[in-house]
């Protein structure tokens, strides 16, 4: 395992520097982009007759199993030093939009992308059941804070939207993951574990992934406050913090309860005190820390992406079911963002085109895929995965492309809004 891990880190410093040196386009799109042509080159080179190149690279790809990769792996340090970057203050001004968007908006996502899906497939001449399709649903739903986060801090928007977006994508991640988990367990899958598939039961273990996650989330973040304050090395608190993340997430999996919105409260609890808990030297070390880390496997995790690419066998209709999910996607988001949001909208002051933004801006990423290749072997995973990884590549390379205009009418819009 580490000497595939070894490859792909020399494969993405490649890449990344590639595209820095040469392309310069935004970090994330441009590895994403490298690493996904690089996979069609060796998918091509193979169909003419140059074989081998391409197995190893699949086989490589394989034995680091992108699902363990993120969802156990990389995940809880992504969330937190996200959580960690952000103004909590002004996330808690903005909570009832946030949490709004984060739970309700999800929840009607799913419903809205699942039984749409189940249509398409149905349309396509592809047999796959209501349940893997509301799997779907759940699974592309929710906004992928990585790419999001990367979004907002080139894209320059104001501190209000900044925050409405990145705490949305923060929560509505962990919401969603909780959703996919309670379906799977609901219908039985391997790997989930049973739960009563009534509403109830598939209502109770949501309840105790979700809050159950929250309230650890608050202990891990209460317990890194009393530990950093009492101390004023910054190597001993990065080593804490590095171990409330790493302990506390797995700590979370073995509790049941959802270990993303642990990551995001603690990270949220940490930043919070900051000021209080490190000192001005500390505080640049310890966030300093976070920040590279962040960054690094950020890139790490696009790269991943755009070469899992190799492993991905696709058919026409597969793809005829991709092209108009790519579609509907983007409509149920419309949809599950307007909805909550004409609750809150002209109360908290938000500008015409938020909405907007926060549809085009909804871009999904490694926590998607990792959750479609972790469903049980099935005649219908094959389905998924291939329309999993196309909605994720346009909302990556054209949503994230074209973000710009977008946001310079939000922010217009938002200012308007201000000065009347």
């Amino acid at each position: 395992m580490w000497s595939a891990f070894a490859v792909l880190l020399c494969v993405t410093a490649l890449l990344a520097y590639l595209n820095e040196r040469f392309v310069r386009l935004p970090t994330t799109v441009g590895v994403t982009l490298a690493g996904a042509l690089a996979s069609i080159a060796l998918i091509a080179l193979d169909a003419l007759g140059l074989p081998g190149l391409r197995g190893w690279a699949a086989s490589v790809l394989e034995t680091l199993d992108f699902t363990t990769f993120v969802l156990n792996g990389i995940l809880s340090a992504l969330l937190f030093a996200g959580a960690l970057s952000l103004n909590t203050r002004q996330m808690l001004a903005q909570r009832r939009s946030i949490l709004l968007l984060a739970f309700l908006s999800t929840i009607i996502s799913t419903a809205l992308i699942g039984f749409a899906s189940y249509g398409v497939f149905q349309l396509v001449g592809l047999d796959v059941p209501l349940m893997w399709a509301l799997l779907f649903g759940a699974l592309i739903s929710p906004t992928d804070p990585v790419a999001v986060l990367d979004l907002l801090k080139r894209a320059k928007v104001p501190p209000k939207i900044e925050t409405l977006i990145a705490g949305e994508s923060l929560f509505n991640d962990g919401v969603g993951v909780v959703i996919f988990l309670a379906l799977a367990s609901a219908a039985g899958l391997g790997g989930h574990g049973h739960a009563d598939p009534s509403a109830l039961g598939v209502l109770g273990l949501f309840a105790q992934e979700a809050l159950g996650g929250l309230a650890f989330g608050a202990l891990l973040g209460g317990l890194g406050y009393l530990l950093v304050r009492s101390i004023e090395q910054h190597a001993v608190e990065v080593l804490l913090t590095l171990a409330l993340v790493v302990g506390g997430y797995v700590a979370a999996a073995a509790l049941g309860v959802s270990g993303p919105l642990a990551m995001v409260v603690a990270g949220l609890m940490l930043s919070l005190w900051r000021d209080q808990i490190f000192s001005a030297q500390t505080r640049e070390h310890v966030l300093g820390f976070w920040e590279t880390v962040d960054q690094v496997l950020n890139i790490v995790l696009f790269a991943f992406i755009g070469l899992d690419v190799l492993l991905t066998e696709t058919t026409a209709p597969q793809l005829l079911a991709s092209a108009l999910m790519i579609a509907l996607a983007l409509g149920a988001r419309w949809i599950s963002v307007a909805l909550p949001f004409a609750l809150v909208r002209a109360r908290e002051g938000y500008g015409a085109y938020t909405v907007r933004l926060l549809t085009w801006g909804g871009l999904r990423g490694g926590i998607a895929i990792s959750l479609a290749l972790g469903l049980p072997e099935s005649p219908y995973r094959t389905q998924v995965v291939t329309v999993t990884y196309a909605v994720v590549l346009f909302t990556i390379a054209v949503q994230g492309l074209s973000i710009m205009p977008v946001v310079r009418k939000a922010t217009a819009a938002l200012e308007g809004g201000e000065g009347r």
